[in-house]
């Protein structure tokens, strides 16, 4: 229990960061301090611990904000690849071999992709992109769904 709390806090702070990082307050606060560095150098006769500072101070920023980004994107990922599931799953006709299609091999989605480009190459020649997705044919699909619930 208490690994989960502790978790729980983990995540709480990571998606606090997260979000303050993203805003104007952070960008605003980061180049205040730059400024504020900035104006300092006089006074410090541009030494090297006035370098040193900033240098440190941006490096310990930047080995922080890895780690943050890069859990936001995995977050924001899954995310996305549970939506772009749940569309297949409930679309009718579509491929049930392209749910967690993320885990199969770079050879393997490879392949896929010449398969996918082989039939886009074929709807090219079949008809126009407004023939293919009509208004009409957006009616149509939204009466079936009404009707099935």
């Amino acid at each position: 229990m208490a690994k989960k709390k502790e978790r729980d806090v983990f995540e709480r702070i990571s998606i606090a960061l997260t979000h303050f990082t993203g805003s104007t307050a952070a960008f605003v606060i980061s180049i205040s301090l730059v400024i504020l560095w900035l104006l300092l150098g006089p006074i410090f006769d541009f030494s090297e611990s006035w370098q040193l500072v900033i240098n440190s101070c941006t490096t310990i920023i930047t080995f922080i904000m890895v780690f943050v980004i890069q859990r936001t994107q995995n977050k924001d990922s899954m995310a996305i690849q549970l939506k772009l599931n749940e569309l297949i799953a409930a679309a009718a006709g579509a491929s049930n071999r392209m749910v967690d299609i993320e885990d199969i091999s770079e050879a393997e989605l490879e392949i896929l992709h010449r398969h996918y480009k082989k039939l886009a190459r074929l709807f090219e020649n079949d008809k126009h992109l407004k023939e293919t997705h009509s208004i009409e044919e957006a009616e149509k699909r939204h009466q079936r769904k009404a009707a099935k619930k």
